[in-house]
């Protein structure tokens, strides 16, 4: 007998073919109990471990996931795109397919009707969310249509989702409280918040994290009300320029979301306004800005992680077979300049 056991070795110990045994680790129908039984038993001795991607392939000839990400300008996003292309050759080992659709997140309509709009043909899909009664009635349609989802970067949590693939954004938010506190050294003054949107979830976790640490914490800075920018560079740009016109005495600056290559050109721009600045992801033009002294700190998250696990948890969906959990938990790191990667 080879040193790992096969399928070969159960049916000769069981005593019955490898159709039989097949049938029994696929729970198919028309086996004896007895014969069920002896199935079992022999895999036990073995210490046998069926392979349920192997399983899963044999079933079936090719699994389509589907992933919908925003339009936009969102520098995060265009990253989350480029890694969704660059795992292709990897799903295609497991005979899986992928891909991307784009859609406005910002406007509940547009983004109910792309989701309406998704082949309910596909095994899976992967969607960054609004939480809107529109685009959560729109998310149970398609699991009503049998298409499993999980929501990404930005979850909708009372819709019928599989599970949210993201960090913990109520946490990430507590953490940048934190960081601007601790950077503001006592200072007294204003405190600057952008959103994307209110509706974005995670924008919202966000703020609410960063909001508890603050009031909480650091009595000597006054949060202004929030600005909402729709992820958009330009509309972020001019939201600072306009923060640092009216508040002269604005000590410190929290992106909850995207647009930070706008927030990097007014700050550099500002003579008189240099607030503390911390935001979210490391992107091309952000790690800059972190290196130029612009900003001081970011809080980060891996989508390559991100989307190959949205991809792993759609198969095993689909494979009817389990993942492991810690191995789904994105982590949120904390870069300043003196630790940038390469």
């Amino acid at each position: 007998m080879s040193a790992v056991p096969t399928l070969s070795d159960v049916a000769k110990r069981a005593g019955v073919s490898l159709a039989t045994v097949d049938r029994v680790i696929n729970k198919r129908p028309n086996v004896k109990p007895r014969t069920v039984e002896r199935v079992r038993q022999a895999m036990a001795d073995l210490n046998y471990r069926p392979d349920p991607m192997a399983a899963g392939l044999a079933r079936r000839k090719r699994f389509r996931l589907l992933f919908l990400l925003p339009t936009g300008t969102n520098a995060f996003m265009v990253d989350l795109a480029s890694q969704i292309e660059g795992m292709e050759a990897w799903l295609a080992a497991s005979r899986a397919s992928v891909e991307t659709v784009h859609a406005d997140v910002f406007d509940p309509g547009a983004l109910a009707s792309a989701i309406d709009a998704l082949d309910r043909s596909a095994d899976g899909a992967a969607i960054v969310a609004l939480d809107h009664p529109e685009v959560r009635a729109a998310l149970d349609r398609l699991a009503g249509d049998g298409v499993p989802f999980v929501t990404l970067v930005s979850d909708a949590p009372a819709s019928r989702r599989e599970r949210f693939v993201g960090v913990d954004n109520a946490a990430a938010g507590r953490t940048a409280g934190a960081l601007i506190g601790r950077f503001a050294a006592g200072r007294k003054g204003t405190t600057g918040l952008l959103v994307g949107s209110l509706s974005l979830r995670d924008h919202m976790d966000r703020c609410f994290g960063f909001s508890q640490v603050v009031m909480r914490d650091y009595p000597n800075l006054t949060i202004l009300p929030i600005v909402e920018t729709r992820d958009d560079r330009e509309r972020a740009e001019a939201a600072v320029r306009d923060l640092c016109a009216a508040q002269p005495d604005l000590v410190t600056l929290y992106n909850a979301g995207a647009g930070n290559q706008g927030v990097a050109r007014a700050l550099a721009q500002a003579k008189a306004c240099r607030p503390i600045f911390v935001g979210h992801e490391l992107t091309e033009s952000s790690r800059e800005a972190l290196r130029e002294g612009t900003f001081d700190a970011l809080l980060a998250q891996n989508p390559g992680h991100e989307v190959r696990s949205a991809a792993r948890i759609l198969l095993a969906k689909a494979m009817d077979t389990s993942i492991i959990a810690e191995q789904e938990r994105i982590r949120i790191d904390i870069f300043i300049r003196e630790n940038l990667p390469f």
